[in-house]
Protein backbone atom coordinates (compact mmCIF):
# COMPACT_ATOMS: atom_id res chain seq x y z
CA UNK A 1 0.00 0.00 0.00
CA UNK A 2 1.40 3.69 -0.77
CA UNK A 3 0.16 6.75 0.10
CA UNK A 4 -1.98 7.94 -2.39
CA UNK A 5 -4.24 4.85 -2.88
CA UNK A 6 -7.66 6.32 -3.11
CA UNK A 7 -10.00 5.28 -0.73
CA UNK A 8 -13.47 6.43 0.38
CA UNK A 9 -15.91 6.40 2.47
CA UNK A 10 -19.42 5.64 2.15
CA UNK A 11 -22.29 6.85 4.69
CA UNK A 12 -26.10 4.76 4.53
CA UNK A 13 -27.05 8.61 3.87
CA UNK A 14 -25.46 8.83 0.65
CA UNK A 15 -22.74 10.95 1.89
CA UNK A 16 -19.01 10.65 1.10
CA UNK A 17 -15.95 11.19 2.12
CA UNK A 18 -12.70 10.64 -0.19
CA UNK A 19 -9.10 9.93 1.31
CA UNK A 20 -6.31 7.51 1.09
CA UNK A 21 -6.34 4.19 1.92
CA UNK A 22 -5.09 3.26 5.47
CA UNK A 23 -4.12 -0.19 6.69
CA UNK A 24 -5.41 -2.88 3.97
CA UNK A 25 -7.22 -2.43 1.18
CA UNK A 26 -10.46 -4.03 -0.14
CA UNK A 27 -13.76 -3.33 1.31
CA UNK A 28 -15.25 -3.11 4.94
CA UNK A 29 -19.25 -2.27 5.95
CA UNK A 30 -19.91 -1.83 9.62
CA UNK A 31 -22.00 0.48 12.02
CA UNK A 32 -19.75 3.74 11.96
CA UNK A 33 -19.22 5.15 15.51
CA UNK A 34 -17.27 7.79 16.85
CA UNK A 35 -14.38 7.59 19.46
CA UNK A 36 -13.42 10.74 22.02
CA UNK A 37 -10.28 9.03 23.29
CA UNK A 38 -6.86 11.15 22.88
CA UNK A 39 -4.56 8.38 23.10
CA UNK A 40 -5.46 4.39 23.95
CA UNK A 41 -6.01 3.32 20.03
CA UNK A 42 -4.56 -0.67 20.68
CA UNK A 43 -7.00 -0.20 23.27
CA UNK A 44 -9.72 0.62 21.24
CA UNK A 45 -8.90 -1.69 18.32
CA UNK A 46 -8.63 -4.81 20.63
CA UNK A 47 -11.68 -3.96 22.49
CA UNK A 48 -14.68 -7.10 21.34
CA UNK A 49 -17.32 -4.54 21.86
CA UNK A 50 -16.15 -3.01 18.55
CA UNK A 51 -17.16 -6.11 16.68
CA UNK A 52 -18.52 -5.09 13.60
CA UNK A 53 -17.87 -0.99 13.64
CA UNK A 54 -16.15 1.06 11.77
CA UNK A 55 -14.34 3.43 14.50
CA UNK A 56 -13.26 6.94 13.54
CA UNK A 57 -10.90 8.42 16.11
CA UNK A 58 -11.69 12.19 16.84
CA UNK A 59 -8.11 12.81 18.02
CA UNK A 60 -6.52 13.87 14.58
CA UNK A 61 -3.12 12.42 15.10
CA UNK A 62 -3.42 8.93 15.62
CA UNK A 63 -0.34 5.93 15.50
CA UNK A 64 2.25 8.47 16.99
CA UNK A 65 3.32 5.38 19.80
CA UNK A 66 3.12 2.29 17.58
CA UNK A 67 2.13 -0.65 18.87
CA UNK A 68 3.59 -3.25 21.33
CA UNK A 69 3.11 -6.33 22.43
CA UNK A 70 1.37 -5.70 26.10
CA UNK A 71 -1.57 -3.50 25.54
CA UNK A 72 -3.73 -5.60 23.66
CA UNK A 73 -7.09 -5.86 25.14
CA UNK A 74 -7.78 -9.19 23.31
CA UNK A 75 -6.15 -11.70 20.94
CA UNK A 76 -6.73 -9.44 17.97
CA UNK A 77 -8.27 -6.33 16.44
CA UNK A 78 -11.98 -6.35 16.01
CA UNK A 79 -12.81 -3.04 14.35
CA UNK A 80 -14.34 -3.58 10.97
CA UNK A 81 -12.81 -0.37 9.76
CA UNK A 82 -10.57 2.57 10.91
CA UNK A 83 -11.23 6.05 9.94
CA UNK A 84 -8.14 8.56 10.97
CA UNK A 85 -7.25 12.37 10.11
CA UNK A 86 -3.77 12.12 10.48
CA UNK A 87 -1.52 9.00 10.68
CA UNK A 88 1.61 8.85 12.24
CA UNK A 89 4.54 8.93 9.48
CA UNK A 90 6.40 6.65 11.93
CA UNK A 91 6.43 5.43 15.89
CA UNK A 92 7.88 7.09 18.25
CA UNK A 93 8.17 4.89 21.75
CA UNK A 94 10.51 2.95 23.45
CA UNK A 95 7.85 0.40 23.79
CA UNK A 96 6.88 0.54 19.85
CA UNK A 97 7.39 -2.76 18.25
CA UNK A 98 5.97 -1.90 15.17
CA UNK A 99 3.87 0.52 13.69
CA UNK A 100 -0.08 0.84 13.60
CA UNK A 101 -0.24 0.62 9.48
CA UNK A 102 2.03 -3.22 10.14
CA UNK A 103 -0.70 -4.41 12.52
CA UNK A 104 -3.69 -2.94 10.17
CA UNK A 105 -2.51 -5.00 7.26
CA UNK A 106 -1.40 -7.95 8.82
CA UNK A 107 -5.07 -8.44 10.31
CA UNK A 108 -6.74 -7.56 7.06
CA UNK A 109 -8.19 -4.22 8.78
CA UNK A 110 -9.51 -1.72 6.01
CA UNK A 111 -9.14 1.86 6.86
CA UNK A 112 -9.05 5.17 5.62
CA UNK A 113 -7.12 8.49 6.12
CA UNK A 114 -6.78 11.88 4.94
CA UNK A 115 -10.62 13.07 5.71
CA UNK A 116 -11.71 15.67 8.10
CA UNK A 117 -12.82 13.38 11.02
CA UNK A 118 -14.50 17.10 12.96
CA UNK A 119 -16.71 17.32 9.92
CA UNK A 120 -17.78 13.51 10.22
CA UNK A 121 -18.21 13.74 13.34
CA UNK A 122 -20.81 16.32 14.00
CA UNK A 123 -22.77 14.50 10.92
CA UNK A 124 -23.10 11.24 13.27
CA UNK A 125 -23.68 13.55 16.06
CA UNK A 126 -26.36 15.49 13.81
CA UNK A 127 -27.73 12.28 12.43
CA UNK A 128 -27.26 9.67 14.38
CA UNK A 129 -24.72 6.58 13.68
CA UNK A 130 -25.66 4.38 10.45
CA UNK A 131 -24.19 1.96 8.50
CA UNK A 132 -21.35 2.74 6.57
CA UNK A 133 -18.65 1.16 4.34
CA UNK A 134 -14.73 1.64 3.21
CA UNK A 135 -13.63 0.82 -0.20
CA UNK A 136 -10.11 1.22 -1.39
CA UNK A 137 -7.74 -0.87 -3.71
CA UNK A 138 -9.80 -3.74 -5.70
CA UNK A 139 -13.02 -2.71 -4.33
CA UNK A 140 -12.62 1.12 -5.73
CA UNK A 141 -13.63 0.64 -9.53
CA UNK A 142 -12.53 3.90 -11.56
CA UNK A 143 -16.15 4.35 -12.47
CA UNK A 144 -17.69 4.63 -9.26
CA UNK A 145 -16.86 8.13 -8.61
CA UNK A 146 -18.46 9.23 -12.13
CA UNK A 147 -21.53 7.25 -10.80
CA UNK A 148 -21.81 8.90 -7.58
CA UNK A 149 -20.40 5.80 -5.85
CA UNK A 150 -24.20 4.70 -6.28
CA UNK A 151 -23.09 0.49 -6.37
CA UNK A 152 -21.57 1.08 -3.41
CA UNK A 153 -23.98 3.10 -1.12
CA UNK A 154 -26.19 0.01 -2.41
CA UNK A 155 -23.69 -2.61 -1.02
CA UNK A 156 -23.59 -0.17 2.24
CA UNK A 157 -27.48 -0.28 2.27
CA UNK A 158 -27.40 -4.00 2.06
CA UNK A 159 -25.40 -4.27 4.86
CA UNK A 160 -26.69 -5.86 8.14
CA UNK A 161 -27.82 -3.60 10.92
CA UNK A 162 -26.81 -3.48 14.56
CA UNK A 163 -30.01 -3.32 15.97
CA UNK A 164 -31.37 -7.23 16.59
CA UNK A 165 -27.28 -8.52 15.97
CA UNK A 166 -26.63 -11.16 18.77
CA UNK A 167 -23.08 -11.20 18.54
CA UNK A 168 -21.06 -11.84 21.86
CA UNK A 169 -20.91 -15.95 20.37
CA UNK A 170 -18.88 -14.68 17.76
CA UNK A 171 -16.21 -12.39 19.80
CA UNK A 172 -16.20 -14.84 23.24
CA UNK A 173 -13.70 -17.45 23.82
CA UNK A 174 -14.62 -21.35 22.99
CA UNK A 175 -12.78 -23.01 26.38
CA UNK A 176 -12.82 -21.53 30.20
CA UNK A 177 -9.83 -20.11 31.33
CA UNK A 178 -8.24 -19.14 34.73
CA UNK A 179 -6.27 -15.73 35.87
CA UNK A 180 -5.04 -16.43 39.23
CA UNK A 181 -5.24 -14.05 42.15
CA UNK A 182 -2.17 -12.19 43.39
CA UNK A 183 -1.40 -13.37 46.56
CA UNK A 184 -3.61 -15.03 48.99
CA UNK A 185 -7.08 -15.87 47.23
CA UNK A 186 -10.05 -13.88 48.94
CA UNK A 187 -12.78 -14.85 46.60
CA UNK A 188 -13.27 -16.66 43.08
CA UNK A 189 -15.26 -15.42 40.33
CA UNK A 190 -16.70 -16.77 37.39
CA UNK A 191 -16.72 -14.19 34.54
CA UNK A 192 -19.02 -14.85 31.63
CA UNK A 193 -17.20 -13.82 28.32
CA UNK A 194 -19.40 -11.47 26.34
CA UNK A 195 -16.57 -10.04 24.77
CA UNK A 196 -14.00 -9.71 27.77
CA UNK A 197 -11.26 -7.03 27.98
CA UNK A 198 -7.80 -8.28 29.40
CA UNK A 199 -7.52 -5.87 32.14
CA UNK A 200 -10.96 -6.72 33.82
CA UNK A 201 -9.74 -10.48 35.23
CA UNK A 202 -6.33 -8.55 36.04
CA UNK A 203 -8.25 -6.09 38.03
CA UNK A 204 -10.10 -8.50 40.03
CA UNK A 205 -6.63 -10.61 40.36
CA UNK A 206 -4.83 -7.30 42.13
CA UNK A 207 -7.56 -7.48 44.40
CA UNK A 208 -7.01 -11.44 45.55
CA UNK A 209 -9.94 -12.89 43.07
CA UNK A 210 -9.58 -15.70 41.28
CA UNK A 211 -11.43 -15.89 38.16
CA UNK A 212 -12.71 -18.07 35.90
CA UNK A 213 -13.49 -17.10 32.42
CA UNK A 214 -16.38 -19.29 30.51
CA UNK A 215 -17.67 -18.85 27.33
CA UNK A 216 -20.82 -16.90 26.32
CA UNK A 217 -23.03 -20.23 25.62
CA UNK A 218 -22.13 -21.41 29.00
CA UNK A 219 -25.10 -22.31 31.18
CA UNK A 220 -26.62 -21.58 34.30
CA UNK A 221 -25.81 -25.07 35.84
CA UNK A 222 -22.16 -25.04 34.29
CA UNK A 223 -21.25 -21.60 35.84
CA UNK A 224 -23.24 -22.18 39.25
CA UNK A 225 -21.13 -25.55 39.04
CA UNK A 226 -18.31 -24.29 39.50
CA UNK A 227 -19.32 -22.88 43.21
CA UNK A 228 -18.50 -19.30 42.81
CA UNK A 229 -18.16 -16.69 45.56
CA UNK A 230 -19.74 -14.22 42.46
CA UNK A 231 -20.58 -14.18 39.37
CA UNK A 232 -19.54 -11.39 36.49
CA UNK A 233 -20.79 -10.68 32.90
CA UNK A 234 -18.75 -8.38 30.66
CA UNK A 235 -18.93 -6.17 28.12
CA UNK A 236 -19.49 -6.66 24.33
CA UNK A 237 -20.72 -5.97 21.35
CA UNK A 238 -24.39 -6.16 19.61
CA UNK A 239 -27.84 -5.22 21.01
CA UNK A 240 -28.95 -6.46 24.10
CA UNK A 241 -32.49 -7.31 23.36
CA UNK A 242 -31.28 -9.76 21.08
CA UNK A 243 -29.03 -11.52 24.00
CA UNK A 244 -32.24 -13.49 25.55
CA UNK A 245 -29.75 -16.20 26.57
CA UNK A 246 -27.57 -14.47 28.52
CA UNK A 247 -30.49 -12.93 30.36
CA UNK A 248 -32.17 -16.38 31.08
CA UNK A 249 -29.15 -17.40 32.19
CA UNK A 250 -28.56 -14.06 34.64
CA UNK A 251 -31.97 -15.29 36.07
CA UNK A 252 -30.82 -18.11 37.25
CA UNK A 253 -27.67 -16.90 38.98
CA UNK A 254 -29.78 -13.97 40.48
CA UNK A 255 -32.18 -16.61 41.83
CA UNK A 256 -29.15 -18.18 43.35
CA UNK A 257 -28.72 -15.50 45.54
CA UNK A 258 -24.95 -15.29 43.71
CA UNK A 259 -23.27 -12.25 44.03
CA UNK A 260 -23.45 -10.36 40.59
CA UNK A 261 -21.27 -7.87 38.92
CA UNK A 262 -21.82 -6.33 35.42
CA UNK A 263 -20.08 -4.09 33.44
CA UNK A 264 -21.29 -2.28 29.83
CA UNK A 265 -23.36 -5.11 28.05
CA UNK A 266 -23.07 -7.01 31.44
CA UNK A 267 -25.26 -4.00 32.48
CA UNK A 268 -27.67 -4.16 29.53
CA UNK A 269 -28.42 -7.63 30.53
CA UNK A 270 -28.85 -7.10 34.43
CA UNK A 271 -31.27 -4.59 32.81
CA UNK A 272 -33.13 -7.10 31.07
CA UNK A 273 -32.85 -9.78 34.12
CA UNK A 274 -34.70 -7.35 35.75
CA UNK A 275 -37.44 -6.29 33.31
CA UNK A 276 -36.48 -3.40 32.27
CA UNK A 277 -36.18 -2.44 28.28
CA UNK A 278 -32.86 -1.18 26.42
CA UNK A 279 -33.02 0.93 23.49
CA UNK A 280 -30.38 2.41 20.80
CA UNK A 281 -29.02 5.79 21.60
CA UNK A 282 -28.37 7.84 18.58
CA UNK A 283 -24.70 8.07 18.99
CA UNK A 284 -23.59 6.20 22.13
CA UNK A 285 -20.64 7.02 24.25
CA UNK A 286 -17.13 6.36 23.17
CA UNK A 287 -14.32 7.28 24.73
CA UNK A 288 -12.45 7.75 27.87
CA UNK A 289 -13.50 10.99 29.17
CA UNK A 290 -17.19 10.53 29.97
CA UNK A 291 -18.76 12.36 32.97
CA UNK A 292 -20.46 10.04 35.18
CA UNK A 293 -21.84 10.69 39.18
CA UNK A 294 -21.88 8.31 41.46
CA UNK A 295 -25.30 8.70 43.24
CA UNK A 296 -24.09 6.87 46.07
CA UNK A 297 -21.66 8.95 47.20
CA UNK A 298 -22.27 12.08 44.94
CA UNK A 299 -18.78 11.96 43.11
CA UNK A 300 -18.07 12.83 39.75
CA UNK A 301 -15.84 10.42 37.90
CA UNK A 302 -14.06 10.73 33.84
CA UNK A 303 -14.77 7.27 33.01
CA UNK A 304 -13.87 4.82 29.75
CA UNK A 305 -17.30 4.14 27.27
CA UNK A 306 -18.13 1.61 24.57
CA UNK A 307 -21.68 1.57 24.41
CA UNK A 308 -24.43 1.61 21.91
CA UNK A 309 -27.33 0.84 23.58
CA UNK A 310 -28.60 1.88 27.74
CA UNK A 311 -31.03 0.79 29.97
CA UNK A 312 -34.82 2.04 29.81
CA UNK A 313 -35.01 2.53 34.00
CA UNK A 314 -36.73 5.16 36.06
CA UNK A 315 -33.68 7.55 37.35
CA UNK A 316 -35.29 8.89 40.33
CA UNK A 317 -35.88 6.96 43.79
CA UNK A 318 -36.58 3.03 43.67
CA UNK A 319 -38.38 1.00 41.38
CA UNK A 320 -40.25 -2.25 41.66
CA UNK A 321 -38.27 -4.78 39.25
CA UNK A 322 -40.98 -6.06 37.11
CA UNK A 323 -39.12 -9.42 36.99
CA UNK A 324 -40.29 -9.50 40.45
CA UNK A 325 -36.38 -9.36 42.02
CA UNK A 326 -37.36 -6.22 44.71
CA UNK A 327 -36.54 -2.63 44.70
CA UNK A 328 -34.00 -1.40 41.92
CA UNK A 329 -31.97 1.95 41.98
CA UNK A 330 -30.04 3.74 39.30
CA UNK A 331 -27.15 4.25 40.70
CA UNK A 332 -24.93 6.21 38.09
CA UNK A 333 -26.12 8.58 35.68
CA UNK A 334 -24.65 10.32 33.01
CA UNK A 335 -24.17 13.89 33.10
CA UNK A 336 -24.50 14.82 29.61
CA UNK A 337 -27.43 13.45 28.71
CA UNK A 338 -28.80 11.53 31.89
CA UNK A 339 -28.60 8.28 30.54
CA UNK A 340 -28.82 5.20 33.21
CA UNK A 341 -25.16 4.08 33.81
CA UNK A 342 -25.51 1.91 37.08
CA UNK A 343 -28.18 -0.79 38.48
CA UNK A 344 -28.35 -1.62 42.37
CA UNK A 345 -30.83 -4.11 43.41
CA UNK A 346 -31.62 -3.24 46.90
CA UNK A 347 -33.20 -6.69 48.23
CA UNK A 348 -30.51 -9.27 46.22
CA UNK A 349 -26.65 -8.86 45.88
CA UNK A 350 -26.20 -7.82 42.24
CA UNK A 351 -25.19 -4.03 40.59
CA UNK A 352 -23.67 -3.08 37.29
CA UNK A 353 -22.17 -0.11 35.42
CA UNK A 354 -22.78 0.94 31.70
CA UNK A 355 -19.17 2.27 31.42
CA UNK A 356 -15.73 0.39 31.63
CA UNK A 357 -14.01 0.76 35.40
CA UNK A 358 -11.40 -1.42 34.04
CA UNK A 359 -10.08 1.83 31.91
CA UNK A 360 -7.28 0.49 29.43
CA UNK A 361 -7.15 2.86 28.18
CA UNK A 362 -8.71 5.65 30.75
CA UNK A 363 -8.72 7.43 33.77
CA UNK A 364 -8.47 5.21 36.96
CA UNK A 365 -11.46 6.94 38.65
CA UNK A 366 -13.75 3.76 38.77
CA UNK A 367 -11.61 1.24 39.68
CA UNK A 368 -13.20 1.02 43.06
CA UNK A 369 -16.47 -0.63 41.76
CA UNK A 370 -14.38 -4.05 41.83
CA UNK A 371 -13.37 -3.14 45.47
CA UNK A 372 -17.77 -2.78 45.94
CA UNK A 373 -18.05 -6.59 44.16
CA UNK A 374 -15.18 -8.20 46.64
CA UNK A 375 -17.25 -6.60 49.49
CA UNK A 376 -20.73 -7.85 48.38
CA UNK A 377 -18.82 -11.69 48.00
CA UNK A 378 -17.96 -10.91 51.61
CA UNK A 379 -21.62 -10.23 52.87
CA UNK A 380 -20.93 -5.99 52.72
CA UNK A 381 -24.00 -4.28 51.11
Amino acid sequence: MTDDTRAVLVLEDGQTFEGRAYGATGETLGEIVFNTGMTGYQETLTDPSYHRQIVVMTAPHIGNTGVNDEDDESRRIWVAGYVVRDPARRPSNWRAKRSLDEDLVSQGVVGISGIDTRQLTRVLRSAGVMRAGIFSGDALGEDDALHGFESLLARVRASAPMKGAHLADEVSVSEPYEVAAHGDQAAHVVAVDLGIKAMTPEQMAQRGIRVTVVPSTSTAEQILAYEPDGVFFSNGPGDPAAAERAVDTLRAVLDAKVPFFGICFGNQILGRALGYGTYKLAFGHRGINQPVMDRTTGKVEITAHNHGFAVDAPLDGESESPQGYGRVKVSHVCLNDNVVEGLECLDIPAFSVQYHPEAAAGPHDASYLFDRFLDLMKGDR
